[in-house]
This record gives structure tokens, sequence and C-alpha cells, in this order.
């Protein structure tokens, strides 16, 4: 599909209907293509949705060519939440799965993201970059330094996916004052196979794309896994400590950002 990018906006959702938007494609994404599911999820509706919605900030992209009534004008989504933010209601989403202890205890600017997704037709090209660009800015907008939340591998299995987990563990392990650690009651163990025995081609042939993204800007992962049957996924926690990004990138989004009148 090539895609008219004129008819492409960024912006945080404004209203009851971009947030059903959103939900109705996260419902597309993580139940019906992944095959997941949640207790506050509405079938009936084709709405992905949990108790954290109204709290968060919705990063959306936009298609302003397609119908709105229907709820098919969102084709891609961010969800984000800021330290003060989340001290205000008491929690993150990642609490649920990882102790994030090492963060709060940093005095960093904290921001949690989660139940990133984009439209199939969508996917490969100018809409994760959109969405990455508006990301950046709401960072320097809000003075964050360091990124977190939850990224996925499809399945629950963790031989089937041990090549990228024992990659990650080996060689992308958070630095300890960052390092979260999976809960203990769903800890999995990552360094499942020996560093010298792991086949790097195969493990980044099986990372999943926006998990490659994050390590090519310099991201890293917290300690363990966290198997999470409901939503059909084994989940790793990604965090990007923003003073530590690739200077390319860094000075890219930084330059954008003064550049604005």
């Amino acid at each position: 599909m090539t895609l008219d990018t004129a008819h492409l906006e960024i912006r945080i959702a404004s209203d009851p209907r971009d947030l059903r938007a959103a939900q109705r494609l996260r419902y597309a994404v993580f139940i019906e293509e992944l095959g997941g599911n949640g207790d506050l999820v509405d079938h009936k509706n084709r709405l992905e949705c949990d108790e954290f919605d109204d709290f968060y900030d919705h990063l959306l992209l936009i298609d302003t060519s397609r119908d709105a009534d229907a709820l098919e004008h969102v084709v891609g989504v961010y969800r984000l939440l800021t330290g003060t933010r989340a001290a205000e209601i008491g929690r993150f989403y990642c609490d649920a799965e990882y102790d994030l202890s090492a963060l709060r205890a940093s005095g960093r600017e904290l921001l949690e993201l989660g139940r990133s997704c984009v439209h199939p037709d969508y996917r490969g090209g100018v809409a994760m970059y959109l969405l990455w660009n508006a990301l950046a800015e709401y960072v320097l907008e809000k003075g964050v330094e360091v990124l977190f939340g939850v990224a996925s591998f499809h399945g629950t299995d963790p031989e089937a996916l041990k090549l990228p987990l024992s990659w990650l563990h080996h060689h992308h392990l958070a630095p300890e004052a960052l390092r979260v650690r999976a809960q203990a009651a769903h800890f999995q163990r990552m360094d499942l196979v020996p560093a010298d025995q792991i086949d790097r081609r195969q493990a980044m042939l099986e990372m999943p794309a926006l998990i490659k993204a994050y390590l090519r800007l310099g991201g890293f992962v917290g300690e363990g896994a966290f198997i999470d049957r409901p939503f059909n996924t084994t989940d790793v926690c990604l965090l990007m400590d923003t003073a530590a990004m690739s200077a390319k990138h860094h000075q890219f989004y930084t330059r954008k950002h003064e550049a604005k009148p």
C-alpha cells in the first residue's frame, strides 16, 4: 500500500471518540491479530481497554481520509504516562510486571510507554517514523530523562524465544542504576543460551521490529522476562536513557525541537 502522507497527522487524543478509536485499533492488533485478552476487554464493541486509559495521554497517528464516526481514523497509537502523573494515581502499568524501585530511586524524570501499535496497512514505512518524531517532541517538552515500558514477543514459550531473549540479556542488560526486575511470581530467566553459543543473525531475525528499533537508539532491557498469558505474550522491559541516546538521533531530535517557533 502506498500511503498518501498528506492525510496523516499526529495529535494527543482530544475527545472520547479519539480514545475509542485508539481502543478499537488496539483490539484489532492485540486481540484479533495476536490472540490476547483481558478483564476489561469489550468484545461486543471491539475495544481493548483497561483501568489506566483515563489517566494516560494517547499519542495518535490519524488518517484524516478515514471515517472517524466509524472509529477508523486512528491508525497508530502510543500510550504515555509521566512520572508526575503516575505519582498522582499511585502506580505505573508496568508495576504489575516489574519492580520499578531502581527507576523511582533514580530521581529522574520518567515516561512510561505502552500499548504501541500500528494498523497493518501502515506498517514498515512513514507511520512509525511520524509517531517516533512526535514522541521525541513530547519527551523534550516534558523534560523526560528515562523512557521505559514493556515490549512483547508473541507467544508464551520461553524455549521458542531463547535466542533473542538471551541476546538481550547478554548484550543489552540495563546498567544497575536503572535495572528493573521482573516480579518474582512471574520471573522468567532470559540467559537461556550461553553468550558464546548465540547465533546473532538468527537472534535478530526473531527479534520484534519495535525492540530492534529501541536497541538502535541505545535502549536496554531490565532483568528477566514476564510471561503474560492473558495477552499471549512474553514481555521484556525496555528502557532508554535520553542522555545516552546515540548522538545522531539525539542531535536530530534536539535540533528539530529548537527550530520550532
